[in-house]
């Protein structure tokens, strides 16, 4: 620990204090600046961990918090955001989904030629560039290997805009049809745009109901003849377990037999690193609910698969069957009554009146790159498989477990997030005790699980000297519980 502590302690202050240089011994200068790191003797200064429960407390009644379980993650960034201006601990941000690689290179090309020919003065087509289209048409035949028409494949602002518009398409096809089944765990925000939106929402934990036992739980909710929508992700956010062609079978036919459609959020298309899941045209393909029934609508973003969050873009590909299915309650509602005029020239036109024209430039080329063989985006984002791995091992020689563990018989793939859990210790409890040794994550509960845990992200796990800083934290965790 002590040389762990030459090598690291000086960071925390150099990035409150602006303090430069690599000297791990600090100067009385900086031992000044930093008053809430503490003098040990031979010139070393150990960081004050953990943070007191006053401190933490203080800050969520500052930013009126009653409980922190049911912080929202940009919440849980802002709590972790104020502790480290009130300690000079810098902590490891473990709670939000941001990209830890750099934008593909062609991409940001594209856009740039775009904006240099001026599509920026230039109102976007609702429906998309010609380009764009073709490119998603593409993309999803090489990857997924299905068919769906340019004509239905749309670009959204992100997925984001894309889950929030369907819901709202969703909710008006039937009268009889007016909730959301959410199958959890899942993106909290989701959760929070039905309740914005004022639609009605089931759901249930999937953790006791895989495989087989999948059909029996989702028929129970479809039985009602009230769901109008199905969501779902995979690989999933929180949890990182995929679902089976098995369990893909089951929800395909279900919504198929009581006509539900299935919202299949792949925004992290092709990482189940178990697979070679990365070569355009060629077996295996991304598992989809498309191979066993027509009322599907896909989500995929540009966000995680080319690290293009910035720049919120994102294609919804409507199957061809339900892009032209024509519903009355849509014709009395939004005056049009077949389905993918209707999301097109009324849902999205009213929310955004279409998506940045010049990113529609990047993400189709970096579609038709990917298509093309050109851009090998699946062995890139294998960088967060690598963190995964690493920090998963240190949690569990720690005395935590993997609370999603299992894809049938096989441990989850490493990825971008997994789920941890520590004894029989509450969601809230463990997130706000990892909060007080400097580790930021989201409680369980906010994503929908039943389950005992904190969502752990690797994103930004990007420098080395964070794993070193990780193991410590974990292990002075462990040592005081």
């Amino acid at each position: 620990m002590l040389e762990w502590l030459k090598r690291h302690a000086w960071k925390a202050c150099s990035r409150l204090k602006r303090l430069t240089g690599s000297n791990p011994v600090l100067s009385a200068k900086a031992r000044t600046a930093c008053p809430v790191l503490q003098n040990q003797g031979s010139g070393v200064i150990l960081m004050k961990l953990p943070i007191d429960n006053q401190v933490l407390s203080s800050v969520l009644e500052q930013m009126d918090i009653l409980d922190i379980s049911g912080a929202t993650i940009r919440q849980s960034g802002a709590i972790s955001r104020a502790l480290e201006e009130r300690t000079g601990t810098e902590f490891l941000h473990l709670e939000m989904g941001i990209p830890g690689l750099p934008p593909m290179k062609a991409g940001v090309e594209a856009e740039k030629t775009a904006l240099d020919s001026g599509v920026a003065s230039q109102y976007p087509n609702m429906a998309g560039t010609p380009d764009l289209k073709l490119q998603a048409s593409r993309f999803l035949k090489a990857y997924l290997d299905i068919d769906v028409a340019p004509s239905g494949c749309v670009p959204t602002v992100g997925s984001m805009q894309g889950s929030f518009s369907t819901f709202l398409l969703c909710a008006h096809l039937s009268r009889e049809k007016d909730t959301i089944l959410f199958v959890d765990p899942g993106f909290p925000v989701q959760r929070t745009q039905a309740h914005i939106l004022n639609i009605r929402s089931q759901s249930f934990d999937i953790y006791d109901f895989r495989g087989v036992k999948l059909g029996p739980e989702l028929e129970r909710h479809l039985q009602s003849g009230r769901i109008a929508a199905i969501i779902y992700s995979s690989p999933n956010n929180p949890a990182w377990f995929n679902l089976t062609e098995e369990e893909l079978e089951i929800i395909g036919t279900l919504a198929t037999k009581y006509d539900a459609i299935v919202i299949e959020d792949l925004a992290y298309m092709c990482m189940d690193f178990r697979k070679p899941l990365g070569k355009p045209y060629e077996p295996p393909f991304q598992p989809t609910v498309a191979k066993y029934t027509d009322n599907y609508i896909i989500m995929m973003s540009g966000s995680k698969m080319f690290s293009y969050a910035g720049q919120r873009i994102a294609i919804i590909a409507i199957s061809n069957t339900l892009y032209r299915r024509e519903y009355p309650l849509l014709k009395e509602f939004f005056k049009m009554s077949r389905l993918g005029d209707a999301y097109i020239f009324a849902v999205l036109y009213a929310v955004s009146s279409g998506a940045s024209h010049s990113a529609q430039y990047a993400l189709a080329e970096m579609l038709r790159a990917a298509a093309d063989g050109e851009l090998d985006f699946v062995t890139a984002a294998a960088e967060y498989a690598r963190r995964a791995k690493l920090s998963k091992k240190m949690f569990l020689e720690n005395g935590f477990d993997i609370v999603y563990s299992m894809d049938g018989d096989e441990p989850v793939s490493d990825g971008f997030f997994y789920t941890i859990g520590y004894k029989d210790m509450p969601s809230g409890e463990l997130m706000g005790e990892l909060m007080r040794y400097g580790m930021c994550t989201i409680s369980l509960s906010m994503t929908g699980s039943r389950q005992n845990g904190v969502r752990v992200c690797v994103s930004q796990l990007n420098r080395p000297d964070q794993f070193d800083m990780l193991a410590e934290r974990l292990r002075l965790f462990a040592a005081h519980h």
